[in-house]
């Protein structure tokens, strides 16, 4: 099956350039990510982890 994938694309010109793209994309995501959750402060992260717990009256069942 790779085969007829392969063959595909060996015949497109610059096609080299999209799994370095992509490579680039996904590397620069997480490094983002990681960033963000070094500098959050540890009052942002309290406060996010408490909303599944916090009671809203639209949404409890009775």
């Amino acid at each position: 099956m790779l085969k007829f994938i392969k063959g595909n694309l060996e015949q497109i010109d610059g096609v080299e350039i999209y799994p370095i793209i992509s490579l680039l994309i996904f590397f620069i995501f997480f490094v983002v990510l990681f960033w963000w959750v070094f500098t959050a402060t540890k009052e942002h992260i309290k406060e996010v982890s408490n909303i599944p717990f916090e009671s809203n009256e639209n949404n409890e069942k009775v």
